[in-house]
């Protein structure tokens, strides 16, 4: 949602710390009191890695909306994409991550 508004708004993104994975509120929690409780399972360092590759591909797409390249950047987004599956892949690690933790 914030990418299509960016785009319709013609509007630059702060594509340093969209990119990095520790910013946002799951990257500080899975970095932070997740790695404390849960860093031992392999379900969290395969949420850590995937949630790395979808902060990624999110940086890139800040970076096309930062050039007003909106049209790629809205392709960027569609279904099937890089992005597209960087988020698929880290919402079911998360989901992994809550079953093996009992969370």
């Amino acid at each position: 949602m914030k990418f299509r508004m960016a785009i319709a708004d013609k509007a630059r993104l702060d594509e340093a710390s969209i990119k990095i994975d520790n910013a946002c509120p799951l990257g500080k929690w899975l970095h932070g009191e997740a790695r404390g409780k849960y860093g031992k399972l392999v379900s969290h360092a395969d949420c850590l890695a995937k949630h790395a590759a979808f902060h990624r591909e999110a940086g890139k797409v800040a970076a096309a909306i930062n050039v007003a390249q909106y049209d790629k950047a809205q392709q960027m987004i569609g279904q099937d994409t890089p992005y597209a599956q960087a988020s698929t892949a880290v919402s079911g690690a998360i989901m992994k991550l809550k079953r093996e933790a009992k969370i």
